[in-house]
């Protein structure tokens, strides 16, 4: 796990913050997969703001020189991932999250607190 891995995580969370995100949470993966080092995991309140959330996240990301790996699931909003390589972003909309419950799924994980 290196240094920029948490930077990238600290600049999605701002980038999340900044347009109204719920219940952003970072799981540490890194000792427990080899495909990513965290996940970032935020909720949107409606599929239009889920939407605009990653929007911005691209956006911003681009901006300060980060390169996208693949994303998926913008079309209906309902849960996009964001592949940054080293920090994979998850956002969705309020029953997607609840249904699918990647905390749950990830409970080995060590979970960073992101001040509200």
């Amino acid at each position: 796990m290196e240094n920029s891995s948490r930077a990238k995580v600290d600049e999605v969370i701002q980038i999340l913050q900044d347009k109204k995100a719920k219940d952003i949470k970072v799981l540490d993966i890194h000792e427990l997969s080899a495909l990513s080092d965290y996940f970032v995991i935020a909720t949107g309140t409606s599929t239009t703001h889920v939407q605009a959330l990653c929007d911005n996240v691209e956006e911003k990301m681009g901006e300060a020189g980060y390169t996208m790996h693949h994303k998926e699931g913008f079309r209906s909003g309902r849960w996009i991932l964001l592949d940054y390589y080293d920090v994979v972003i998850h956002i969705f909309y309020e029953e997607e999250r609840k249904f699918y419950n990647l905390e749950r799924l990830w409970v080995d994980a060590k979970t960073i607190e992101v001040e509200e």
